[in-house]
């Protein structure tokens, strides 16, 4: 019985302590909340914070609450926005601004541009107006756009076009308290480009991205440039490999449409001029150069047939190759362009070269087949063939001395037509020799002075051509 009662003696003084633990505890925990709600409600009243310290407290903006959902905030569940605004109205004024980031490529053979550009709407929607005292405007990204109206600008005359989505989707979207929107968006368009390539690769081309609403007409939607041609801005850093950009500017039309109306239309116009210098190492220099080359075959020995046929006609073949190499990279258009002028005009003057050493073998030929009939028609000729017996009187030939290994030496350039003056004197001369010769029809005039031909073709052949450069550079230049 007192073990017993020494037992519970001891639980009831364990109880009776830890009670009185518990009421400490909770009264601690009371005080310090006590003290932090009055040290909370000083703050308020201005008296929480150090005697000329520069913080105070902002008042609070709901913008800013993270208890506000910004679709609340917008009453975007309050609105139909699948209609424009003030639908029924007059037509809403939309305004547009360019930022040109970079002009890529430009394609002669696609007849295209490609372009990257920031694209930005201005209009205001009083729908998405909300109240706030400090906050100037709230930004969103392309969540919220799939949820509001928005402008369905296009690009007229576009190939390919998308918006940028690294690292996410490209969009932004500004509301302001008043419902004034910013609507922005990078996008990179693949348009056409009509050009004329009347004077490729001297030539100047203009080429237009054309903005344009897809459904809305003007009685609707009213397109405008936001602040005219300044509008447009452009990087200082923009250039192209085989163009120089002159000028971007900006202009404004209508166009219409036989089933659906008049719409309003952007454009943005830019101005490119070709640099000529790649084409003038690649096109005009090779074929300059190949066109003297032809030239060198009128200062070779005609009798040189191994040496002046090879160079003519790898002349002509190379010209070939240059022409075709240019218009594998051109469009096939239906006129003529300016580098074709050039490269034909050149291919004509090596073709003329080849042209002229095979009259000059022609004519070269066709005399010496004079002169072997000749031979055979005078009777006691047989010494003149023959250098070392060879020796006319001067009484028959007209000739007062002669050296015998002239006439022996048929063809040099040096005195090329000797021989055949001499036999035509001597079938003249001798009475019984020119009644044989006369019923044959054309001895006299046998002589032909084919080395000519070569001499003038060394002067005609480099002053047409420069001729013709002259003319070409002034035209297209």
């Amino acid at each position: 019985m007192q073990v017993d009662a020494v037992l519970v003696f001891f639980c009831v003084w364990l109880a009776g302590t830890a009670g009185k633990m518990v009421q400490s505890r909770g009264h601690k925990l009371e005080t310090y909340k006590q003290s932090r709600l009055r040290r909370d409600t000083r703050m308020e009243g201005g008296g929480g914070h150090k005697t000329g310290s520069p913080i105070y407290k902002r008042s609070p903006d709901l913008t800013k609450s993270p208890m506000t959902k910004s679709e609340q905030l917008l009453r975007i569940d309050n609105h139909d926005f699948t209609m424009r605004p003030a639908f029924g109205g007059p037509p809403i004024p939309v305004g547009v601004d360019v930022q040109v980031e970079s002009l890529d490529t430009i394609s002669e053979v696609d007849m295209d541009f490609t372009m990257t550009l920031y694209l930005r709407h201005y209009w205001k929607d009083e729908r998405l107006s909300f109240p706030s005292t400090n906050n100037q405007s709230m930004t969103f990204d392309s969540r919220l756009v799939k949820k509001i109206w928005v402008p369905d600008m296009f690009f007229v005359h576009s190939k390919r076009s998308f918006i940028h989505d690294t690292t996410t989707d490209n969009v932004m979207l500004r509301v302001y308290p008043d419902g004034n929107v910013l609507y922005s968006l990078r996008v990179t368009v693949t348009a056409m480009c009509n050009m004329d390539l009347s004077r490729f690769p001297l030539d100047t081309q203009t080429c237009s991205l054309e903005i344009e609403s897809y459904a809305y007409t003007d009685d609707d939607l009213m397109l405008y440039w936001k602040k005219g041609n300044e509008s447009l801005n452009t990087d200082d850093r923009i250039s192209l490999s085989q163009f120089l950009i002159q000028k971007f500017h900006t202009t404004t039309k209508l166009a219409f449409y036989s089933s659906t109306g008049w719409y309003n239309r952007l454009y943005i116009h830019f101005t490119l001029r070709r640099h000529i210098f790649f084409f003038l190492l690649q096109t005009y220099f090779p074929a300059t150069l190949m066109v003297m080359l032809s030239w060198v075959s009128f200062w070779i020995d005609r009798r040189a047939v191994p040496a002046r046929v090879p160079l003519g006609i790898t002349t002509v073949l190379t010209m070939s190759t240059i022409i075709t190499g240019v218009n594998a990279s051109m469009p096939r258009v239906s006129y003529i362009k300016a580098v074709d002028i050039y490269l034909w005009v050149s291919f004509v003057f090596v073709f003329l070269s080849v042209i002229e050493y095979a009259a000059v073998n022609y004519l070269s030929t066709v005399q010496e087949r004079k002169e072997r009939k000749l031979r055979e028609r005078l009777p006691c000729t047989c010494g003149i063939g023959n250098p070392d017996e060879m020796m006319i009187d001067p009484q028959i030939t007209g000739y007062g001395s002669m050296d015998v290994n002239t006439t022996g030496n048929y063809g040099m350039p040096e005195n090329g037509g000797r021989q055949e003056q001499i036999l035509a004197q001597v079938a003249l001369n001798d009475p019984q020799i020119a009644n044989r010769v006369k019923p044959s029809r054309g001895y006299v005039n046998i002589w032909i002075d084919t080395h000519a031909i070569d001499k003038y073709s060394r002067v005609v052949f480099p002053g047409a051509y420069i001729l013709f450069n002259i003319i070409y550079w002034s035209i297209y230049s």
